[in-house]
């Protein structure tokens, strides 16, 4: 054949040896990956023990889409029932991608960075007793910038579902609902020949309180508490 053809295998190792040599690239390819072992190593130990400080970052390379004020976190928190907590706390597995986020970073702003916290559901954090977690690092004054988030989307009703656990109020609404609910399944014939709207309220009253008694013993039995009280708070109710 007048024209063979090209071997890309051949040409690529062609390219590389003008450039270095098989002995210097070796080394340079084994001092690359244990210069990034010992950053994933370190990287690791602030994630799960926690280490605590300010990042001093290059604002103008921060993405501020990605700044929150302490405030929009702890709103999110208590609208969901998230905890907001430092990373020694969680129990789960840091994906790859969140460990490969803080190098690019640190590269970019030519820091360590540390003092991690994360949002997520009181089930992923190892919490003491007296569906996605959102990686965070502190700025300073109450700002804290968005390093990675994984795993699946909160359920779309989540918010409503943990509503009755904002507040007293929400809690008590829901408890006369309920027990409105119950009132109106009962027969009033059980009680009285000549039902009248003055026996159902009577009875609806009865419910509630009954409800209320229910309710009451099993928060205390369980120690739960409302969102706004346990969104930042390292033990489990």
């Amino acid at each position: 054949m007048l024209f063979p053809r090209v071997n890309i295998e051949h040409k690529l190792k062609k390219y590389r040896n003008r450039s270095v040599c098989a002995p210097d690239m070796l080394q340079q390819v084994a001092k690359i990956l244990e210069d990034d072992e010992r950053k994933e190593n370190r990287i690791a130990e602030a994630l799960n023990k926690g280490t605590l400080g300010i990042n001093h970052m290059d604002f103008s390379q921060l993405d501020t889409d990605r700044i929150y004020h302490i405030s929009h976190i702890k709103k999110i928190c208590t609208d969901y029932r998230l905890r907001f907590l430092d990373t020694r706390y969680f129990k789960g597995e840091f994906p790859r991608e969140a460990l490969t986020e803080i190098k690019e970073l640190e590269k970019q702003h030519r820091t360590e960075l540390r003092g991690f916290r994360m949002i997520a559901p009181a089930g992923l954090f190892r919490l003491e007793n007296a569906d996605d977690p959102i990686l965070f690092t502190p700025l300073g004054n109450d700002y804290f910038y968005l390093v990675h988030k994984w795993g699946n989307d909160l359920h779309p009703f989540r918010k409503w579902f943990m509503l009755p656990f904002k507040n007293l109020l929400n809690l008590f609404l829901l408890i006369s609902v309920i027990s409105l609910a119950i009132t109106a399944v009962i027969p009033l014939k059980l009680f009285t020949p000549h039902p009248t709207a003055s026996h159902f309220w009577m009875l609806y009253f009865f419910v509630l309180k009954s409800v209320c008694g229910i309710t009451l013993f099993y928060a205390f039995a369980l120690g739960k508490n409302f969102n706004g009280m346990v969104w930042d708070s390292k033990y489990y109710n």
